[in-house]
């Protein structure tokens, strides 16, 4: 890998049971990919609007290489923001994907004495 290069890991997101009934138009199975900043949803398979909403802000820690002490490194499962809905969404790593700075951005990379990417 250059200098350049880095990491991203593909994501699925899955419905899965939980301890109560569903509420909300959730389905056993429904899920969709992330794959680099893409969201792949199945065709004519809907995907609630505010399970997304809740689910969005994990999606880009999840896709990074992380450490072992990190909860979102262990934590994959997250609750229907409906707080009367049993749904679950399962969040796995299936892929990882090579990405090239230059492809990604036009922002040029910080002086090498920037502390922001030790912090």
């Amino acid at each position: 890998m250059s200098d350049q290069e880095f990491v991203l890991f593909d994501l699925k997101v899955e419905t899965i049971e939980g301890d109560k009934p569903f509420v909300c138009s959730h389905k056993v199975g429904d899920a969709f990919e992330v794959r680099g900043e893409n969201i792949h949803f199945p065709p004519d398979r809907p995907f609630s609007l505010y399970a997304l909403a809740a689910l969005l802000p994990l999606l880009p820690p999840k896709q990074r290489p992380l450490n072992k002490f990190d909860w979102m490194a262990t934590d994959h499962i997250i609750a229907c923001p409906d707080p009367h809905c049993g749904a679950r969404f399962k969040i796995s790593r299936v892929g990882k994907r090579t990405f090239n700075r230059s492809d990604t951005t036009i922002v040029p990379l910080p002086e090498e004495n920037d502390d922001w990417l030790e912090n």
